[in-house]
């Protein structure tokens, strides 16, 4: 990894951002095997239809880790010295979890989760959708999961070298290093 890397990113952006594509750069950058942990549930036939889309933009090297509610563990197994990973998405993965509706569940996840951050070893990349800029939902249930996710992102930027918010293809650091070469 180069001196301008960082170890552990956080890339933030709306649907159809760009942000998947940037992170995926961000991982071939790395030039490390790479293991992706996907958290979607193709539950109807337009999230099977992105899922497909993002299989066949990954390169076949890559490992893949289907992993929808125990993301700490996976990325806990996978992360090692001279490895990257990368999480799609964690906006997706508190979906799931928000179903789930095992008592505490949703807690004792983001504990775990920010914990392995902190000592991953590796090059760890982790993408979410940023939900909060918009106007505030009328529902209890939605209002819910964008709390989740505006505190999670928070905790994460906190633990991570580098912030990244994507918005039309084009990268903006917010935090941490610039990459030498921004990734396509």
């Amino acid at each position: 990894m180069n001196s301008a890397a960082a170890s552990r990113t956080l890339v933030l952006g709306g649907v159809r951002s760009g942000k998947s594509r940037f992170a995926e750069g961000l991982a071939r950058a790395a030039a490390l095997p790479v293991t992706y942990i996907a958290t979607a549930r193709g539950a109807d036939g337009e999230m099977a239809r992105r899922i497909a889309e993002h299989q066949r933009r990954r390169p076949a090297a890559w490992d893949l880790v289907e992993e929808p509610l125990a993301l700490a563990e996976a990325l806990a197994a996978a992360a090692a010295p001279g490895r990257c990973v990368l999480v799609e998405c964690l906006t997706l993965w508190i979906t799931n979890l928000l179903v789930d509706e095992t008592p505490g569940r949703i807690e004792r996840e983001f504990e775990a989760l920010l914990g392995i951050v902190e000592r991953s070893p590796g090059r760890v990349i982790l993408v979410g959708n940023e939900t909060n800029m918009g106007v505030t939902p009328l529902g209890e249930l939605s209002r819910r999961y964008c709390d989740l996710a505006g505190g999670l992102h928070q905790a994460l930027a906190e633990r991570c070298d580098q912030v990244i918010l994507v918005v039309a293809g084009l990268p903006l650091v917010l935090k941490g290093p610039v990459p030498i070469a921004l990734p396509n």
